[in-house]
């Protein structure tokens, strides 16, 4: 039995908790594809690739630091055949974790974030078993492994996806929240690295598989007793009822708590509409009593869709991508020529000692991305910076021509919220692409040390950049366009994304192996990220002047909002 909304709100706690952990474990795991990667080549997949002749190295399953014991299986070899095969699995399912936030969002807004939510745990727990099953037979059954990435993939991003609805239960707490759901997400590329420390310790890989998937049923459970059929509703979608006190008039807000005072005769027409519904502790939009005047639909789509800022963000975020799942998915290939230097057939020594490194930095790496749950609310904290000062969108202009005739009235200026935003924005994406330029530098150097540090500068970007552009769009964009165009920038980036599989095959063919013309190439076209942020320097200084030519007119409130600039929603809309 799904629960009703005023249920789930009594259990938004447990909710919120549960989706962090859930996040850890089951969203992004894909991300921590370096550990998996040795995983995989230690159980013999796609092993059969390989020759004699093009052989790299040999692997068996358990401790790769241990010599191999008498009773253990037979060594799988190893080759860069075997390691394409395996990468390519990876795009693929790194590539429906980006791709299917577009229809996701679609369907969420259909039928809610509940089936979907039991849909991608079920088709985690399904890719956990596929993967545990392949391991018996690697020989006949390794081509599983595209079907169960793409599964793993996609279930991850539907938990991740419909976790974001929920800070919509905290009121003033839902930033915070949020970066919280956006921090688990990036730091589930932890997952495998503990993955493989179990592993290491003797457990069998398809035990811990056929756990994971039993792990994964419970959040099916979870979601299924706890999570209600009805959408979470947004903020302002929330109805506000009055309570008559002796201080004045207030409206107390049922879902935040938070207050609002204002005149009597300001609020006086929405409190004289009344709703039966209004005793409720939750109320549908159709229900509502306040319902706004809403403009938003004035604005189409394709306006938004074609304007600069998002046509902008679109570099920006398909350059980063690219960028990012490309080390993801090559990190182990990099750290081995680091060992080596390059060398196709090294010694037996030298061979292990590239195992043992690259095992060892891999789960430093997968460690590290626990950064994200510190660095995502650093950089919520950046998008909401001064948003206390800002005028409340609720403020008429009526209000403020009564506040600067009342003598008491403080007269401090107040800043505009959507500059404000915009502005947060513009710094937050600076400072994200400065430590993406720092990555880019850091990755050139032939240095095993300097590498810790282009993995933190690595986490910071990945728990940065989404956060960065999901605040972009919603201070810019209608909120009945948020949903659809950060959907299209997934799909458009996820898309781009692809080309980091022919990157990999140059790096390990061509290159043999050595990434620095890649990381160089990357680097420079890195800079492309910083259009965006120079674009939104100037688009504010133009609000800024449309502002002061507006407060020194005369025009009615309807007059100024009849103009819809760059498909965005005027100031006093936002």
């Amino acid at each position: 039995m799904a629960p009703s909304l005023s249920q789930a709100y009594r259990r938004r706690w447990w909710m919120a908790v549960t989706a962090v952990i859930e996040n850890l474990l089951f969203s992004a795991v894909l991300l921590g594809w370096g550990s998996l990667l040795i995983m995989l080549k230690n159980e013999g997949f796609y092993s059969h690739l390989c020759t004699e002749e093009n052989v790299t190295n040999q692997s068996w399953g358990g401790d790769l630091s241990s010599a191999q014991p008498p009773l253990a299986p037979p060594a799988w070899l190893s080759c860069v055949d075997q390691e394409e095969m395996l990468n390519l699995g990876f795009t693929i399912g790194s590539f429906l974790l980006s791709a299917a936030t577009l229809p996701l969002g679609i369907l969420m807004d259909r039928f809610g974030p509940r089936p979907l939510r039991l849909l991608g745990s079920a088709l985690f727990a399904l890719s956990c078993s596929m993967i545990a099953a392949s391991a018996y037979d690697p020989p006949v059954l390794s081509a599983l492994i595209f079907l169960a990435l793409s599964l793993n993939g996609f279930g991850g991003i539907c938990l991740t996806f419909t976790s974001l609805t929920l800070p919509n239960m905290f009121g003033n707490l839902s930033s915070t929240l949020m970066s919280l759901m956006i921090g688990s997400y990036a730091s589930s590329a932890v997952t495998f690295p503990g993955i493989k420390l179990i592993y290491d310790a003797g457990v069998p890989f398809t035990v811990i598989m056929f756990v994971w998937s039993s792990l994964a049923c419970l959040v099916f459970l979870n979601c299924f007793l706890n999570w209600p059929v009805e959408s979470f509703p947004a903020p302002q979608e929330i109805n506000y009822v009055k309570k008559i006190k002796l201080s004045g008039l207030a409206l107390d807000h049922k879902l935040t708590g938070d207050r609002f005072h204002s005149h009597v005769s300001t609020v006086g027409l929405r409190l004289s509409q009344k709703s039966p519904a209004e005793s409720k502790e939750f109320i549908s939009s159709e229900e509502r009593v306040d319902k706004p005047a809403d403009n938003t639909h004035a604005i189409p789509f394709r306006r938004s869709v074609f304007s600069p800022i998002f046509l902008w963000s679109l570099i920006t975020m398909a350059m980063t991508q690219i960028r990012i799942i490309f080390y993801m998915g090559s990190m182990n290939k990099m750290l081995e020529f680091l060992v080596t230097g390059g060398q196709e057939h090294p010694s037996e020594e030298r061979a292990k000692e590239a195992e043992e490194t690259v095992g060892f930095y891999a789960s430093v790496f997968g460690t590290l991305q626990l950064l994200c749950l510190v660095s995502c609310p650093l950089i919520g904290y950046m998008m909401d910076w001064k948003m206390k000062e800002c005028e409340e969108p609720l403020r008429t202009r009526g209000e403020k021509d009564k506040e600067s005739s009342d003598p008491n009235a403080n007269q401090k200026p107040r800043r505009d919220k959507k500059i404000q935003k915009i502005t947060n924005a513009m710094r937050s994406f600076t400072f994200t692409n400065m430590l993406l330029v720092g990555f880019g530098i850091t990755s050139l150097i032939n240095n095993l040390p300097i590498q810790i540090v282009s993995f933190i500068l690595h986490t910071m970007v990945r728990g940065f950049i989404h956060s960065c552009c999901g605040g972009l769009y919603a201070a810019v964009y209608p909120s009945n366009h948020f949903g659809t165009l950060t959907g299209l920038q997934s799909l458009i980036s996820a898309l781009f994304a692809l080309f980091q599989q022919l990157l990999f095959i140059a790096m390990v063919g061509p290159l043999h192996g050595d990434p620095f013309w890649i990381n160089l190439s990357l680097l420079l076209f890195s800079l492309a990220g910083f259009l965006l942020p120079g674009y939104l320097y100037f688009h504010c200084r133009n609000l800024v002047k449309e502002m002061q030519a507006k407060d020194g007119t005369n025009q009615s409130e309807e007059a100024l909002r009849g103009h819809h600039s760059n498909g965005q929603l005027p100031n006093s809309d936002t």
